[in-house]
C-alpha cells in the first residue's frame, strides 16, 4: 500500500501544472521553436493559454530558471538561456599544457599547429596570438616539462646528494615526457634557453661550490653528467616514439629479431658476446640508469680527490 502511495504521489507532482507548462516549454526550446535571447512567454500569457492562476505561472517560469533554461532580464523580462558550453579563453599557458598532453599521449610527430588547433576547437589562426611559431611553442613546452624537476630549496648540501637528485629529477622528468631529451640534446654545448633550465644548471652547479675545481670544470663536470642523463633518455625517446608511429614495441621488435641474434652469437665471430650474454636477462632502462649513474657520480668523486691530492 505504502508504495502505492508514493507512485500515486510522484504521478500527481508530475503532472502539476505548472511542471506541464514547463515541459511544454522545455520543448519549444529544445525545438528551436525558442531560440537563445527569445522572449519566453510571460506570465499573463501562460494564465491566458493554460487557464491557470498567476502564481502556478510564476512558479513554472521559476522552475526553468532554477534548471537554466532561462534567465531574467531586467527591462525585457524573462528569455530563453544560452546553454552554449562556454569554452575558457585560450591562452599561452592552456595552449602549451595542451600540446604536452598531445605529445605526451601520441608523440612530438603527431603535434603540429593544425592539429593542435583541432584539439582545442579554434582556428589555427588564433593560435599564433600567443606563439609565433612551432619552434617557440616546443621551446615553451620544453621549459614547462622540465619546470617539473623537483630541486628543494636550500636543498642537499654534499655534493653527491645534491647531483644524484639533479639527475634523477631530470631522469622522472624525460620518461614523463618521452619527447623532451630530443629538443634539450639537440644541441648539448648550445641548448635552448630556458629559464627551467638555467635553474637546474644553477642549482646543481652549487653542488661543486667550495670544492676548489675551476669554473670551467665545475662547468663541464655538470654538463657531462646532464648529458649522460639525457642521452640514456633519448635512446628511449627514438624507441617510444617508433611505437607510436609503428605500433610495434621495443619488446615486439627484439622478438623479431631473435632469431638473427641467435645466429650471429652461435656463429663464433663474437664469442665474448655470446658468454656475457648467456643467460642474461634484457637490461632495463631504469636499471641501466641506476647503475650507470653511481658509476657518474664515483667519477666525479675521483676527480674531486685528484684535485685535493
Amino acid at each position: 500500500m505504502a508504495s502505492v502511495l508514493v507512485r500515486i504521489g510522484v504521478f500527481v507532482a508530475e503532472t502539476a501544472p505548472y511542471l506541464r507548462i514547463a515541459a511544454d516549454l522545455r520543448r519549444r526550446i529544445s525545438a528551436g521553436e525558442l531560440r537563445p535571447g527569445d522572449r519566453v512567454p510571460s506570465t499573463r500569457t501562460l494564465v491566458r493559454e493554460w487557464g491557470v492562476a498567476m502564481a502556478t505561472a510564476a512558479k513554472a517560469l521559476s522552475a526553468l530558471g532554477e534548471q537554466g533554461w532561462v534567465r531574467a532580464v531586467p527591462g525585457s523580462g524573462t528569455v530563453v538561456a544560452d546553454r552554449t558550453p562556454v569554452k575558457p579563453p585560450l591562452g599561452r599557458d592552456g595552449l602549451v599544457r595542451a600540446a604536452i598532453a598531445l605529445a605526451d599521449a601520441e608523440g612530438i610527430a603527431a603535434l603540429s599547429m593544425r592539429r593542435l588547433a583541432a584539439e582545442l576547437d579554434v582556428g589555427p589562426m588564433a593560435l599564433y596570438r600567443h606563439v609565433p611559431d612551432k619552434d617557440e611553442l616546443l621551446r615553451l613546452m620544453a621549459d614547462v616539462a622540465l619546470g617539473e624537476a623537483e630541486l628543494p630549496e636550500p636543498g642537499p648540501v654534499p655534493w653527491r646528494p645534491r647531483l644524484e637528485l639533479a639527475a634523477r629529477s631530470q631522469w622522472r622528468a624525460y620518461r614523463r615526457h618521452p619527447w623532451l631529451a630530443p629538443i634539450l640534446l639537440n644541441s648539448l654545448v648550445r641548448p635552448p634557453v630556458l629559464a627551467a633550465g638555467l635553474r637546474l644548471l644553477d642549482w646543481s652547479l652549487r653542488a661543486l661550490a667550495g670544492t676548489g675545481l675551476r669554473r670551467r670544470v665545475k662547468l663541464q663536470v655538470v654538463m657531462t653528467l646532464n648529458g649522460w642523463v639525457g642521452g640514456l633518455a633519448v635512446s628511449n625517446a627514438f624507441e617510444v616514439q617508433a611505437e607510436h608511429d609503428t605500433g610495434i614495441t621495443g619488446d615486439q621488435r627484439l622478438a623479431a629479431d631473435m632469431t638473427l641474434l641467435a645466429d650471429y652469437l652461435g656463429s663464433g665471430r663474437f664469442p665474448v658476446l655470446a658468454e656475457v650474454m648467456t643467460g642474461v636477462e634484457d637490461v632495463d632502462l631504469d636499471e641501466a640508469f641506476e647503475f650507470g649513474l653511481r658509476r657518474q657520480l664515483d667519477g666525479i668523486a675521483v676527480l674531486l680527490g685528484e684535485q685535493h691530492a
